[in-house]
């Protein structure tokens, strides 16, 4: 999985999807979101559950330990390493659910620059990433260490063809689980290294190559069509 992907809609619309009953804790509006071309260390709407109540807070995505001064903050973790390796460990057993629309992926198909492709469900409709991190503590706001990283998985079907990687996607009802901090971390563990969303679940696009430039944004970036430069 490459670092790109968009969150546009308001968050009410992710909640929706999530469908997750009781109290919502909102800290990022009632506005669109508005990131049609959101890249590495951008705040992103993040859920996580603190006693009960879902939590949504703009967190930065990317995250090292304080040890690990040397090295650029992960965006992703990989789901074979990250729950027994030692880098994530601190933050193994603080899931949550980054909620986007789609995210991107460059391609060499041979011209002068990789060609981005946006994939997204085939409905439109919100996709849920299994996601962990070093979280806000309620009321207090976004620590300086703050941040979250997005499970990975290998991909599977035609989606090989566009990286080896994949965010580990779960349903509305896998994402309520994973959620729950009640679920056991070998329960969390087994979900997303088998049940994420298969690849027959989204389709894939050419993308406008300005999405190149996180600098641009725009709905234009996520239309259905072909570009030229």
């Amino acid at each position: 999985m490459c670092g790109r992907l968009s969150q546009y809609r308001g968050i009410h619309d992710f909640v929706a999807v999530l469908s997750m009953p009781g109290a919502l804790v909102n800290s990022v509006g009632d506005q669109p979101l508005g990131h049609f071309n959101a890249a590495p260390t951008l705040p992103l709407a993040l859920f996580h559950v603190v006693a009960d109540r879902l939590y949504v807070d703009a967190v930065r995505w990317g995250w090292r330990p304080h040890w690990a001064t040397e090295r650029v903050a992960p965006v992703n973790a990989r789901i074979e390493k990250v729950a027994h390796g030692h880098f994530f460990r601190q933050i193994w057993p603080h899931r949550a659910i980054c909620p986007i629309d789609n995210w991107f992926e460059w391609v060499d198909e041979g011209g002068p620059k990789r060609q981005p492709y946006l994939i997204r469900h085939h409905d439109g409709s919100p996709i849920l990433c299994a996601a962990i991190g070093q979280l806000p503590a309620p009321d207090e706001g976004q620590g300086e260490h703050d941040g979250f990283v997005i499970i990975t998985a290998d991909a599977q079907g035609g989606m090989v063809d566009l990286h080896d990687r994949r965010p580990v996607v779960l349903t509305p009802q896998l994402a309520r689980e994973w959620l729950d901090p009640a679920t056991p971390k070998e329960r969390a563990e087994q979900m997303a290294l088998t049940q994420g969303e298969p690849a027959e679940s989204f389709a894939w696009f050419k993308a406008n190559p300005r999405v190149g430039n996180v600098r641009n944004q725009g709905p234009e970036l996520i239309e259905p069509a072909e570009y030229s430069e």
